[in-house]
C-alpha cells in the first residue's frame, strides 16, 4: 500500500512571527514540520505496516532551502519526500496550493492521501477537499480512525455529537485530527537514515502550472494589515448588596435584556 501524506514546513511557532512587504508570513527563519502533520505521517506508517508492504511518501510545497521539517518526517519512517519549490509560488492561495499538490501527487499515484485538517500557519481548512476534487477522489474529513479493507476505506469521522461511520473506495483523500494516533519519536537510527533518503525537488515548470500560482493565479489578495486594537479594561463593580441590580442594568444598557 502506497500512502502520500501532505505536510508543510512552517516557521517555528516559538520564534517571533512577522510579515514581509507583501503581507505574507516571513519564512526566512527556521522551518519545522507542522505538528498537525505528524499525526498523518504516523497514521500512514501504521497503515503501511498493517498492509504488510508499500511505502509512505511526504509531499510538500514551499522553500527547499531548509528541509529540516521534511527530514523529520523521513526520520519517523517515511520512505521519500517530494517538495515543490519555486520563487513564483509566493502568494499562492489555497486553491493554487491544492493544484500544486495535486500535480505532484499524480506523479506518485498513491492508494491513499492523508492530510491534517488545516495547517497551523494558515488555518483555511479548505486545501484538502480542494485537493480531493482536483484528483477526482472521494474526500473524508476529521477522521479519528482509519481502516483499510482491500479496496475499501472505513473511517470513523469525528462530529460534535460523536462520530459517523463512513466508507469510501480507494484511492481517497482523508484528513486526520490531532490526537488520532500518538506520533512516534524519531530514533537516532531513523535520523541518520533520513539523511540518505531521496528528496525530489520540483519546480512550477515541471508541473505545468506557471500561470496558476502566485499572486497572478490567486483569487484573493491581502491589501492591508492593521494592528488589532488593544483591549480596554472592563468596568468593575463592587458588590455592596446591589450587584444583581447593577448586572441587570448593564445588560439592559447593551440591549441583551
Amino acid at each position: 500500500m502506497n500512502v502520500v501524506v501532505c505536510v508543510k514546513q512552517i516557521p517555528d511557532p516559538a520564534a517571533p512571527q512577522s510579515l514581509d512587504a507583501s503581507y505574507n508570513l516571513n519564512r526566512s527563519g527556521k522551518l519545522i514540520l507542522d505538528e498537525a502533520d505528524t499525526y498523518g505521517v504516523e497514521m500512514a506508517l501504521q497503515l503501511v505496516d498493517k498492509a504488510g508492504g508499500g511505502e509512505v511518501t511526504v509531499v510538500s510545497m514551499g522553500s527547499a532551502d531548509d528541509l529540516a521539517g521534511l527530514r523529520n518526517a523521513l526520520a519517523m519512517g517515511a520512505a521519500k519526500a517530494v517538495i515543490v519549490s519555486d520563487d513564483s509560488l509566493r502568494g499562492t492561495d489555497a486553491l493554487g496550493t491544492a493544484k500544486v499538490l495535486a500535480a505532484a501527487i499524480r506523479k506518485v499515484n498513491p492508494d491513499l492521501v492523508l492530510a491534517a485538517t488545516e495547517s497551523s500557519d494558515g488555518y483555511t481548512g479548505t486545501t484538502p477537499v480542494q485537493l480531493a476534487e482536483l484528483l477526482g477522489m472521494p474526500s473524508i474529513t476529521f477522521a479519528k480512525s482509519v481502516t483499510v479493507n482491500g479496496d475499501t476505506l472505513a473511517v470513523e469521522r469525528q462530529t460534535e455529537a460523536g462520530y459517523d461511520e463512513v466508507t469510501a473506495p480507494l484511492p481517497a483523500v482523508v484528513t486526520v485530527t490531532a490526537g488520532v494516533v500518538e506520533p512516534r519519536y524519531a530514533s537516532f537510527k531513523g535520523i541518520m537514515a533520513a539523511k540518505s533518503k531521496p528528496v525530489e525537488i520540483l519546480s512550477v515548470a515541471d508541473l505545468g502550472l506557471a500561470d496558476q500560482v502566485g499572486p497572478a493565479g490567486a483569487r484573493q489578495a491581502i491589501v492591508d494589515v492593521v494592528t488589532a486594537e488593544a483591549r480596554q479594561a472592563g468596568e468593575k463593580y463592587v458588590d455592596d448588596g446591589d450587584g444583581a441590580t447593577k448586572i441587570v442594568a448593564f445588560l439592559e444598557s447593551i440591549k441583551v435584556l
